[in-house]
């Protein structure tokens, strides 16, 4: 398989392997082919900050209570907000 082939083989099982849920060997071969491909290592590195940010900024952002109340209004989900 020359290397862009093996590049697209193993994108899509990228997510599975920065979230640790991915099987054992391909797991590995994936480790394999980042020892040898830069532009994979940033795919890598920049999924994994990617991910990062997101729970740094979910974890840190609250709605003020007037707005949520308005956004729900405006959507229709009324019955959602608490009495």
């Amino acid at each position: 398989m020359n290397e862009h082939a093996e590049c697209k083989h193993l994108l899509g099982s990228l997510s599975e392997y920065v979230d640790g849920v991915l099987e054992e060997t391909l797991c590995a071969e994936i480790e394999r082919h980042l020892a040898d491909c830069e532009d994979c290592r940033i795919v890598v590195d920049t999924l994994n900050k990617t991910v990062y940010l997101y729970h740094q900024s979910a974890a840190q952002v609250s709605v003020p209570e007037d707005v949520r109340q308005r956004l729900f209004r405006r959507l229709d989900l009324d019955d959602l907000l608490e009495p």
